[in-house]
C-alpha cells in the first residue's frame, strides 16, 4: 500500500460523503493522526471533515473520548471493546455522521502476549447505529509500514458504511426453491424410438 493509495481512497470518500451530505471525526492511537491528515491533505475536505482525536495514551482516551476504565482494564488499549468505544465516543463528541477508529501495536516494541507486532483494531461508526470492527495481524513488516496500511484500512471501512445500508441478500434456500418449480413445471420430454422399416 502506498501513499498514493490513501490519496485516491481519500479523494473518493471525500466525493460520497460530499454527495451524500455526511460528515467525518477520526480517534487515532498508533496513526497518530495520519488518517485525518489524509483526507485534509485533499483541497476542500473542509465540508466533510469536521475534527480528529488523537488519543494515544488510555488519559487521553478516557477524556477525550469516554472510553470506561473499566474497559481498559479488561481488554486492553488494542482490542475490540476499546476500537468500538473510542469510535462511538468520537461520533458522539463531534456530532457527526461517520467516525472511525484506530488502536494497535505499530512496533518494533509493545508487543504482549497473545497480541503481536501488527496487531491492529479498527471500528467505524455511523450515526444510524451501525458499528464495522476489523481486526488486522499485519506482522512485524516495520512500524512505517503498518501505520500506512492502517491508514488504507480505516479509509476502506468509512467507505463501507459511507455508501449506506446494504439491502439483505436473498436466503438461498428461497432462490433454490423458485428454481424448483421452475423446473417442475417445465414438462419432460419423452424421447420416442422410432422402428426402422424393414429392408426390402
Amino acid at each position: 500500500m502506498s501513499g498514493s493509495d490513501a490519496r485516491a481512497l481519500s479523494r473518493s470518500l471525500l466525493d460520497l460523503c460530499r454527495m451524500r451530505k455526511l460528515t467525518i471525526a477520526t480517534a487515532e492511537s498508533c496513526t497518530g493522526g495520519l488518517v485525518a491528515g489524509a483526507l485534509t491533505d485533499i483541497p476542500g475536505s473542509s465540508d466533510v471533515i469536521d475534527r480528529g482525536f488523537v488519543t494515544y495514551s488510555n488519559d487521553a482516551k478516557r477524556a477525550m473520548l469516554g472510553v470506561k476504565v473499566t474497559t481498559l482494564a479488561t481488554f486492553g488499549a488494542v482490542s475490540k471493546e476499546t476500537a468500538t468505544a473510542m469510535a462511538v465516543g468520537a461520533l458522539e463528541k463531534a456530532g457527526v455522521d461517520l467516525a472511525v477508529s484506530i488502536t494497535g501495536i505499530a512496533g518494533p516494541g509493545g508487543a504482549t502476549p497473545g497480541k503481536p507486532v501488527g496487531l491492529v483494531h479498527f471500528a467505524v461508526a455511523a450515526r444510524d447505529g451501525r458499528i464495522l470492527h476489523r481486526e488486522c495481524r499485519f506482522g512485524a513488516i516495520g512500524r512505517s509500514t503498518v501505520r500506512q496500511r492502517s491508514v488504507v484500512e480505516a479509509l476502506r471501512m468509512l467507505m463501507e458504511l459511507a455508501r449506506g445500508p446494504q439491502p439483505p441478500a436473498k436466503p438461498r434456500r428461497e432462490a433454490a426453491s423458485r428454481l424448483h418449480q421452475r423446473v417442475a413445471r417445465t414438462p419432460r420430454r419423452v424421447a420416442v424410438k422410432r422402428r426402422r422399416s424393414p429392408r426390402a
